[in-house]
């Protein structure tokens, strides 16, 4: 077990902030014990840090308050856009539909690489502009036109009880839900977090112990055990990310054991995404990642037996397309976020040789191309 130590939390100085605009911004949080010290241990990542009261976590957004445990960033977010669904990114999950995403604050790991640092590492709830029911995220979503809701930008594990309630709101609409993760979360809460998505997008980050602990402050076995139960235990469909960074997890060997994991762990119809990195946040010495080790990490993955593998990040029409594995034909051309030919029946199968693809696909593909729309909900309101 991981226990967070003192290190790890930080005061509450504006625990309280009682209500903004009929919304809770403190709120009951789930998954936690007292321990017999009279400190709270919070049982919702493998971090469990253990707060006395006044106490934050290392997420900072969950707190020590009262003899519980509170969410301090229900009801806000740091923003709402409408993205195309491929950005998240998914590929197999209704392409080329808008999604509406937004986002917390805070983080449960603490990535020297991230590529959203200044809303995952944000320190300061004022940062939280917008003001947001999940009965109003949905109903935005729905009048927006969006066919999904994504939770994204900083991890939605840390705000579980907000997530969990936008989705019920969304699907009570048949609005889906997508998770983006790194898939940092313990067995007790996973269960009912994953219940409420239909979709996720995982962030493997690395396929060494070394680079979690070193780079992340965390740990592979969770992730890997989070990928593992989505799997076999959940109708999730889920994706994968792996953000290659130059000389620390672009090894062809590590590569080589990532993609055969994947392969025989989870299936080959999998799909992975390899995404670019560039310096920022505390790796800005690092060079950005080149195209070509995209396209060579690409390669090897399918060479370990992976049918459907994507470069992110670089215009690569080759590898940011999909393809039947069965007879190669063009199924879902994609460049950037625009989509091209269709190759897809109504059915979701290949129209050359009648192969399914795995995956949720719509007779028609939809048009949202790679627009962004920045949206400001304010009291319940687009």
């Amino acid at each position: 077990m991981e226990v967070c130590a003192a290190a790890c939390v930080s005061p509450v100085d504006s625990l309280r902030v009682g209500w903004m605009s009929g919304i809770a911004t403190q709120y009951p949080g789930r998954f936690w014990h007292p321990t017999e010290d009279g400190r709270i241990q919070c049982d919702l990542c493998p971090r469990f840090c253990r707060l006395h009261d006044g106490q934050r976590g290392l997420c900072f957004v969950r707190a020590a308050d009262g003899g519980g445990m509170v969410l301090t960033t229900y009801g806000r977010s740091s923003g709402f856009c409408v993205d195309p669904i491929e950005k998240k990114p998914l590929n197999h999950f209704l392409p080329g539909t808008p999604v509406l995403s937004f986002g917390t604050a805070g983080c449960n790991l603490t990535c020297k690489f991230c590529q959203n640092w200044d809303i995952s590492k944000a320190r300061e709830i004022d940062r939280l502009n917008d003001a947001a029911s999940p009965a109003a995220i949905a109903a935005a979503a729905r009048r927006l036109g969006c066919r999904s809701v994504a939770f994204t930008y900083n991890d939605p594990v840390i705000f579980l009880e907000y997530a969990v309630d936008v989705a019920r709101e969304c699907r009570a609409l048949g609005i889906r839900t997508v998770a983006v993760t790194a898939g940092y979360i313990t067995p007790e809460a996973r269960g009912e977090f994953f219940s409420a998505m239909d979709a996720a997008n995982v962030d493997l980050k690395g396929f060494t112990e070394d680079f979690y602990q070193r780079l992340c402050s965390g740990s592979l076995q969770p992730v890997l055990d989070t990928l593992t139960y989505l799997r076999h235990e959940t109708s999730v469909w889920f994706e994968i990310t792996t953000l290659l960074i130059p000389g620390e997890n672009d090894g062809d060997d590590e590569l080589r054991r990532l993609a055969g994991w994947i392969a025989a762990t989870l299936g080959v119809d999998v799909p992975l995404h390899f995404s670019a990195f560039h310096p920022d946040w505390k790796m800005t010495g690092k060079p950005p990642t080149p195209a070509a080790t995209l396209v060579r990490a690409r390669a090897l993955a399918m060479e370990e037996g992976l049918r459907f593998v994507y470069t992110g990040n670089v215009h690569d029409r080759q590898g940011g397309s999909t393809w039947c594995p069965g007879c190669g034909r063009l199924l879902v051309e994609r460049d950037w976020y625009r989509l091209g030919a269709w190759g897809l029946d109504p059915a979701g199968c290949c129209v050359g040789c009648g192969l399914s693809i795995p995956g949720h696909f719509e007779a028609v593909p939809g048009d949202w191309g790679p627009k962004r729309l920045p949206v400001r909900l304010q009291s319940g309101g687009v």
